[in-house]
C-alpha cells in the first residue's frame, strides 16, 4: 500500500504549479519531490481546478454519498414490505379456507 505520509494541500498545490505553471513534467516534479508520479497526476486532476469548482465538486459527492444511502436504506424497506405482502397474503388464504 502506500507509504503512509499525508501531504498539506498547500504541498501538493505547489507540486501541481510546477507541473501546470511552469511547465515541467509531472515525473521530473515527482522524483524531485520524492512522490510518486500516480499522486501527482492525481493532485494535478484535483488542484488545478479553481477552487470554487472543487468545492462545489465535493458538495455532489456528498449529496451522492447521502443519496447512496438513502436509496440502500428504501430499497431494504421495499424488501421488508414486499415480504409483509408475501406473509400476509399467505396468512389471507387459510382465513378463507
Amino acid at each position: 500500500m502506500g507509504s503512509g505520509i499525508r501531504y498539506t494541500d498547500e504541498f501538493k498545490q505547489e507540486a501541481v504549479n510546477q507541473v501546470v505553471n511552469h511547465g515541467y513534467s509531472v515525473p521530473d516534479v515527482s522524483k524531485r519531490l520524492g512522490i510518486s508520479s500516480k499522486s501527482l497526476y492525481d493532485w494535478v486532476k484535483k488542484f488545478s481546478k479553481p477552487p470554487k469548482f472543487r468545492e462545489k465538486e465535493a458538495d455532489l459527492q456528498v449529496e451522492v454519498a447521502r443519496l447512496k444511502r438513502e436509496l440502500k436504506r428504501t430499497e431494504q424497506e421495499r424488501d421488508i414490505l414486499k415480504e409483509a405482502a408475501v406473509f400476509f397474503a399467505g396468512e389471507s388464504k387459510n382465513a378463507t379456507r
